[in-house]
């Protein structure tokens, strides 16, 4: 029996050394970032739902939904071509987790923003990663609505709450048989100050969290405080390329200062928008992207998957499909 997501992943935190996780935004750069030898992956943005309250006998929304300003960057750039506004719907997000897990072998971590509300939220925010198949989920301690990390303008809700989010996240876990894995981020260091946010990561730990990250470390001194506490929780860094305020350390400075996992959220969403507007300048002046920019034809099939394809298809073949092969026919329905 193949072991679940969750126990990959927990495999992962438990092998030596610092692990590498580009963040992915659809099918595609998922099966990307498992071909390029990556042993697991994070969603770049949130795929669950957005705003409910789940009782025992009715679900309501808690908030308007178009003022939730969740970590869905790349998925709502990608999908839809707009900004992470709210505009992307409940089940847009959830079909596009459904593709990208069901696209890849390896472990995937989502992004549960703050869980979507209190307690119950949270709850069954987790629920439905479960569901999804997820082996990971990050919640955090910012209100509702939340600011994009790294920016100005962030808000936490007190500590008891922030610490109960993570306590019902373990909670419904347990209450799903489940081993999904929770990470808990605490965006306190900006809001309030770094030495609140080391407060909550060590209330984190104790309450069960799974793997501890506080956002927007601002210099390596403090990344190393940060990875002192609770020693035997997990640290994850989350290295926002292009300008954020949180160093960027190659791995083996990574592994020195003690973190486990480290997150690139915006890499492969950022050089995809660039190679794309360079082939558009070089079309758009008659010409087709440089030898080297852009893959062969062969190439693309093979990342797609027409060549796995076609060896499965073989195993189904009848006399007549080889007839017609040989004889250069093509059938109805075949390319």
């Amino acid at each position: 029996m193949a072991e679940s997501p969750a126990k990959a992943l927990r495999r992962i935190l438990d092998s030596p050394g610092v692990h590498l996780g580009p963040a992915c935004f659809d099918a595609l750069s998922a099966k990307l970032v498992e071909r390029a030898g990556f042993d697991y992956c994070f969603t770049s943005g949130s795929i669950l739902p957005v705003g409910y309250v789940c009782c025992e006998t009715m679900t309501v929304p808690y908030h308007d939904p178009t003022t939730q300003k969740g970590r869905r960057f790349s998925i709502s750039a990608a999908r839809l071509g707009l900004p992470d506004v709210g505009l992307i719907s409940f089940g847009e997000m959830m079909d596009q987790g459904r593709q990208i897990i069901q696209a890849v072998s390896i472990p995937i971590i989502a992004d549960g923003d703050n869980g979507y509300g209190n307690a119950m939220n949270v709850k069954r925010t987790i629920r439905e990663a479960i569901r999804a198949g997820y082996a990971g989920i990050f919640l955090e301690d910012q209100v509702s609505p939340k600011a994009c990390g790294h920016t100005r303008g962030r808000k936490v809700v007190p500590r008891d709450e922030a610490v109960m989010r993570i306590k019902a996240a373990i909670d419904a876990r347990k209450e799903s048989g489940s081993d999904i894995v929770i990470v808990a981020r605490t965006d306190s260091r900006q809001a309030i100050s770094f030495e609140e946010s080391l407060w909550r990561s060590q209330a984190f730990a104790d309450v069960g969290a799974d793997v501890l990250l506080i956002d927007a470390l601002a210099s390596r001194e403090e990344m190393k405080a940060f990875c002192e506490i609770a020693p035997s929780v997990p640290k994850m860094a989350n290295l926002l390329e292009g300008g954020g305020k949180t160093p960027i350390l190659n791995p083996t400075e990574l592994e020195d200062v003690g973190f486990k996992i480290a997150a690139y959220p915006l890499s492969l969403m950022g050089v995809s928008i660039r190679a794309m507007q360079n082939a558009l300048t070089a079309i758009k002046s008659g010409q087709i992207p440089s030898h080297g920019s852009i893959p062969t034809f062969e190439e693309i099939k093979d990342i797609v998957g027409f060549n796995s394809y076609y060896e499965e298809e073989k195993r189904y073949a009848t006399n007549t499909d080889q007839v017609a092969l040989q004889n250069g026919i093509v059938k109805l329905g075949k390319e």
